[in-house]
């Protein structure tokens, strides 16, 4: 069983630590994973209006090899809905641009009389823990067996604890993770009839991690830091680097979404001109919206800019796979032919968690898509940012049958 201790403390005793619980299985339903044991020590206090409750366990053998930092604790509400909530509601479909708690509210309450039937999916809605580096992070522990873990804040509410319990069960490191009193942050993932998806995050109040909290102890040892690209957390975004760098990190980075790159563009570019970033994700629209204006503006010319300043650059296709560049070698990937189209919510955020698995295990250019793509494919199969068990054994085939060896999870 997982158990989830949260010690909550009077409000004129309260200080900040990290989470912590007893030992954490990591074990899915096929019985495999490996436990974790207690060795990170909480951290004093700094802000009396913060919730107290016991760090989660951190690996004893070593730091995690890889982050994510993920300044604000996300859950998703991921439901399948007709065209007509996607006409309601703001915004361009496809996309995700913040909303306000009363706006979120009125989605959600109006999701039910637009929920699409399907026999595959008994639930109307999905809840868990979710945003892209989350959703990166778990996959690398859940289906890739590697150490990650989580650096941020989560409110001291249903949804943080939620969070909390979603991810430790997935094996990852949480002793980076602060818990403050407030609301964790919400997004609603509207996913139509071809498994498109529209998302509506919450961010407004939400409990977020600060540039000032972050440490060259949260990143010591690791080996790989993974970003998504936000204004809102450019701050604490631009302290994770410079840490990052001291500490012989390297860096990842997603470009999170066409709507941030058209309104936020220029700190955007900084940040891949100052030569910080190693690795760089973008979706067609993100590549296409990146060089808006430009006489060239395909995805061929996105990846060739960003692969002037990064050491890595991916540009993922949908259903026409992915291009990638790393110094002079370029490749081109179809994709995983099998994967049928549920839901597209967290491909991008599963291609990387493939990637990342081949980059540091030192494969390929080639077989780092591969396995990105077979990664971005198994999520697609169904409801939400998750993988499921049987879609992880569906990825492990299409890895065999590319002629590339699985993941020894056991280790």
């Amino acid at each position: 069983s997982k158990l989830i201790w949260l010690a909550i403390i009077p409000s004129n005793e309260r200080e900040e630590t990290s989470i912590n619980t007893e030992t954490i299985d990591r074990q899915n339903k096929e019985g495999r994973g490996q436990t974790a044991t207690k060795t990170r020590e909480t951290q004093p206090p700094k802000n009396e209006n913060m919730v107290a409750a016991q760090p989660l366990p951190k690996y004893e053998e070593a730091a995690p090899l890889i982050l994510g930092l993920q300044p604000a604790a996300l859950v998703d509400h991921v439901a399948r809905v007709d065209w007509s909530l996607l006409d309601q509601i703001p915004g361009e479909r496809g996309g995700s641009i913040p909303v306000a708690i009363q706006e979120l509210e009125h989605i959600l309450h109006e999701v039910e009389a637009h929920i699409l039937s399907s026999p595959d999916e008994p639930s109307s809605m999905k809840t868990n823990a979710g945003g892209s580096v989350a959703n990166t992070i778990r996959g690398l522990t859940t289906g890739f067996g590697l150490t990650c873990g989580i650096i941020g804040a989560c409110g001291d509410d249903e949804q943080g604890r939620l969070f909390v319990s979603n991810m430790s069960y997935s094996g990852v490191d949480l002793s980076r993770l602060r818990m403050k009193k407030g609301p964790t942050a919400q997004c609603v993932c509207l996913v139509d009839a071809s498994g498109n998806r529209t998302m509506r995050p919450c961010l407004s109040n939400a409990v977020k991690v600060q540039a000032d909290e972050l440490t060259r102890e949260d990143l010591k040892g690791s080996k790989w830091l993974v970003l998504r690209y936000g204004i809102f957390n450019l701050e604490v975004i631009q302290a994770a680097i410079r840490i990052a760098k001291q500490e012989g990190v390297s860096i990842s980075l997603d470009l999170a979404s066409f709507e941030m790159i058209r309104n936020f563009r220029l700190p955007l570019l900084e940040l891949l001109e100052s030569g910080d970033i190693d690795l760089c994700f973008a979706n067609e629209d993100e590549a296409t919206e990146l060089l808006r204006g430009e006489q060239n503006a395909d995805p061929e010319a996105a990846l060739e800019f960003l692969a002037k300043y990064c050491q890595w650059a991916v540009v993922t296709l949908g259903p026409n796979g992915c291009i990638a560049k790393h110094g002079i070698e370029f490749i081109r990937v179809p994709a995983t032919g099998e994967a049928k189209a549920v839901d597209a919510t967290g491909a991008g955020d599963l291609f990387a968690s493939g990637f990342l698995y081949g980059l540091v295990n030192g494969l390929s250019l080639e077989e780092c898509c591969k396995l990105g793509s077979c990664s971005g494919g198994s999520v697609i199969r169904s409801l939400g940012g998750e993988v499921t068990p049987e879609n992880w054994q569906w990825m492990y085939k299409q890895i065999q049958f590319k002629g590339l060896s699985i993941p020894d999870i056991q280790n």
